[in-house]
C-alpha cells in the first residue's frame, strides 16, 4: 500500500495555500540534488536546504492569502524551517544522521524523488528528446538480438510504453494551448501578441519536436523495421530464447502472471501493441489535435486582424448618432450620403470577349424495337432434341412408385436383383428405387422399410455392379 508509516498523509502539504511555494522548493532542491547543478546526488544539510527553499519563496507566490494569517511567519527563513519540518513529517524527505560526524543531512525519499522529479519536469525548463523513443525501442531490440542481453529487452520495452506516454502528453499540451490561446484573446484583444504566441509555438515546440515526430521518427516509419527485429528473435533457436527466458526469470520475477507462461514473449508482445497502438490510435489522434490546433489559431488571428482592420469604421456608433437627430436631419444626411455613393457606372462589352459558338448537335437515340427473324431449321433442331433428352431422363416420384406397385404385383417384399426392366423408364426407375423409403413418399402413403441383403449384383446389361437390398412394403399402408 501506497499511504501507509510515514506515506499516511503524503499529499497534505501540496493542499494548503502554500502549497505553490512549498512546489517551488522540491522543485528547485530537485534541481539541486540531480541537475547538472547537482554535487554527485550529495545530500545537503539542513542550512543549505533552508538556504534553498528560501530562495524559492522568494519565487513563489501565496495562494488565498489573508490579512489574519499574514504574520505567521516572521521571515522566509521560518516559513522555510517549517516547510523541511512538514515535507519530513509527510515523507517526502528523510533525515539521516551521520554517525562519525554526528550530523543530519535530508535526502529525498524514493516516492519524494518520483513525485518531485515530476513536478520539475511539468515546469518545461528542462530539455527532453521525447521523439527519439521509437528510435530507442529499435535500437535496444537490436542490441538484445544481436548480444541476448536481456538488459536491452527491458530497456526497449520501457521506451515502447514511452511512446504512448509521450503522445498522451503532446495531445494533452496541444489541447492546453489552443485553450490558453483563446482565453488570452478573449481577455487581451491583442493581435500581434496572439500572432506572436502561435508562431513562438510553431518554431520552439512543433520544429524540434513535432515536426520530428510526424516525419523523420515516425512510428509508421520505424515500425516494419521494429517488426523485422521482434520476427528475427521469435526465430531464434530454442537453447537461446531458454536462457533468455531464464535471464528474465531471475531478474524481473515479478513479471511472470504463470509458470506456463513466457516473460520474453510477454514483453515482445506488449512492445507489438505499442507499436500497433502507437501508430494506429495515438499517431492520427496527435495529427487531428494539431490541425484543429492550427485551423483554431488561424481563425482567431483572422478575427482579430479583421476586428482590428474595421476600428475606424463604427457602424454602430454611426447609427446610434443618427437615431438621435431628428427625422428631418436623418433625411437630409441619407440624403446626401445617398447621392455621393449613387454614381454612374458604364461599362461597355468587350467586342474581343464575344464568340459564337456553334452548337452541338446531341446523337440521335434509336429506341425502337428491332424485329427478330425467324429461328433458323438448325437451332429449332437442338431446340427440339435438347427437350426430348430432359424428358427422357425426367424421373418423377410417381413413376417409381408405380413401377414398385407393378413389380410387387400381390406380394410385400421384393429382391431388387428380381426388378424386371422392360424399357427405359423401368431402367430410370430402378436406377432410383433406394429413394423410396424416404419421408416425401411416406407422405404419399407409400411406407417401405429397404434393408441391404450383402449381396452384389454384377454381370448385368444395364449396370456393371450394384448392391442389392430388400423391399419390404408395409401392410397396413399398403391397405
Amino acid at each position: 500500500m501506497f499511504f501507509t508509516n510515514e506515506r499516511l498523509q503524503f499529499f497534505r502539504p501540496l493542499t494548503s495555500k502554500y502549497r505553490e511555494q512549498i512546489v517551488e522548493c522540491l522543485r528547485l532542491l530537485h534541481e539541486r540534488l540531480y541537475s547538472a547543478r547537482a554535487d554527485y546526488g550529495e545530500s545537503l544539510k539542513r542550512e543549505q536546504v533552508l538556504d534553498i527553499f528560501s530562495e524559492a519563496l522568494e519565487r513563489a507566490p501565496l495562494l488565498e492569502s489573508d490579512d489574519e494569517d499574514a504574520s505567521r511567519f516572521k521571515s522566509n527563513r521560518e516559513q522555510a524551517s517549517w516547510i523541511l519540518t512538514s515535507l519530513i513529517e509527510n515523507g517526502w524527505l528523510e533525515r539521516q544522521v551521520d554517525q562519525a560526524t554526528f550530523q543530519s543531512t535530508y535526502p529525498f525519499s524514493r516516492m519524494g524523488r518520483m513525485f518531485a522529479q515530476s513536478l520539475a519536469e511539468a515546469h518545461g525548463h528542462n530539455t527532453r528528446t521525447r521523439h527519439r523513443n521509437t528510435r530507442n525501442t529499435l535500437n535496444a531490440l537490436s542490441a538484445f538480438a544481436e548480444h541476448g542481453e536481456v538488459y536491452d529487452l527491458l530497456d526497449a520495452h520501457e521506451y515502447a510504453e514511452r511512446i504512448i506516454a509521450d503522445f498522451t502528453d503532446i495531445i494533452a499540451e496541444l489541447e492546453e494551448r489552443k485553450r490558453q490561446l483563446v482565453r488570452e484573446v478573449e481577455a487581451q484583444q491583442l493581435v500581434q501578441q496572439a500572432s506572436d504566441q502561435f508562431f513562438d509555438f510553431m518554431e520552439r515546440r512543433f520544429q524540434p519536436d513535432l515536426a520530428v515526430r510526424l516525419s523523420a521518427d515516425s512510428v509508421e516509419k520505424h515500425r516494419e523495421r521494429i517488426q523485422d527485429v521482434i520476427s528475427r528473435i521469435r526465430r531464434k533457436p530454442r537453447e537461446w530464447k531458454a536462457e533468455a527466458e531464464r535471464e528474465l526469470r531471475r531478474l524481473a520475477p515479478d513479471l511472470l502472471v504463470d509458470e506456463r507462461s513466457s516473460i520474453l514473449w510477454q514483453l515482445l508482445d506488449g512492445i507489438e501493441g505499442c507499436l500497433r497502438n502507437a501508430a494506429d490510435i495515438m499517431l492520427p489522434a496527435l495529427r487531428r489535435t494539431l490541425q484543429s490546433f492550427t485551423q483554431r489559431a488561424d481563425i482567431i488571428i483572422r478575427q482579430l486582424s479583421y476586428l482590428h482592420s474595421q476600428k475606424h469604421s463604427d457602424i454602430v456608433g454611426l447609427c446610434r448618432e443618427l437615431s438621435a437627430l431628428p427625422a428631418e436631419e436623418q433625411a437630409k444626411r441619407l440624403s446626401a450620403a445617398g447621392e455621393e455613393m449613387a454614381v454612374v457606372n458604364l461599362a461597355l462589352v468587350d467586342p474581343g470577349q464575344v464568340k459564337l459558338r456553334e452548337r452541338r448537335e446531341r446523337p440521335p437515340v434509336h429506341s425502337l424495337m428491332e424485329t427478330l427473324d425467324a429461328p433458323e431449321d438448325d437451332t429449332l433442331r437442338t431446340l427440339a432434341v435438347n427437350q426430348l433428352l430432359d424428358k427422357a431422363f425426367n424421373v418423377n416420384a410417381s413413376s417409381v412408385r408405380n413401377y414398385l406397385r407393378a413389380a410387387l404385383g400381390n406380394g410385400s417384399q421384393l429382391n431388387t436383383r428380381d426388378l424386371p426392366v422392360n424399357s427405359a423408364n423401368d431402367l430410370l426407375a430402378l436406377s432410383h428405387v433406394i429413394a423410396l423409403a424416404s419421408a416425401e413418399h411416406a407422405a404419399s402413403g407409400l411406407r417401405v422399410r429397404i434393408v441391404p441383403s450383402g449381396e452384389t449384383i454384377s454381370n448385368e446389361t444395364y449396370f456393371d455392379r450394384r448392391d442389392g437390398f430388400i423391399i419390404d412394403l408395409e401392410h397396413d399402408e399398403h391397405a
